[in-house]
């Protein structure tokens, strides 16, 4: 049994350095090696971390972005109706329910246009005139963002 107040041996640098090496040439995270009673362990994690961190954000950007990012793009006829909040869009009042307005209405100035859900609130976003609606931007349970446009009256 060795004694536990004996100096323990001495690390080889050298060792050490090597298995550094290691990890750079092979792109491994750790590395270990046992020797009788002396084990090192070396690992490295700053290059592990920031890959992922590459590819995380392109999936994302590619899929959802460009299809909400367009309709702002389009030159409308008329007034566009924007959130003026983050939430969620509902297009009808519940579940099954008929919409409150779809494509060719006409609205009245105040009249319920959709509804966009934040913090459990319903809030109604009422139609800021009257007019013809001419399109609507958003989809049932669509997030959105503050300023995101919602529908075209004409």
């Amino acid at each position: 049994m060795p004694d536990p107040k004996a100096p323990a041996d001495p690390i080889d640098a050298r060792l050490v350095r090597r298995l550094a090496a290691i990890l750079n040439d092979t792109g491994l995270t750790e590395i270990e090696v046992e020797r009788g009673d002396l084990r090192i362990k070396v690992a490295r994690q700053a290059t592990a971390v920031a890959a992922p961190a590459v590819y995380a954000p392109a999936p994302p950007a590619a899929a959802p972005a460009p299809g909400p990012a367009a309709p702002p793009t389009v030159e409308v006829e008329g007034d566009i109706v924007r959130s003026p909040m983050v939430g969620t869009v509902y297009l009808q009042a519940e579940p099954g329910a008929p919409a409150f307005v779809r494509v060719g209405d006409v609205v009245s100035e105040g009249q319920t246009l959709l509804i966009v859900e934040a913090m459990k609130t319903m809030n109604p976003i009422p139609a800021p005139r009257s007019g013809r609606i001419v399109e609507l931007l958003v989809v049932d349970g669509q997030p959105v963002e503050f300023g995101a446009p919602l529908a075209v009256i004409g």
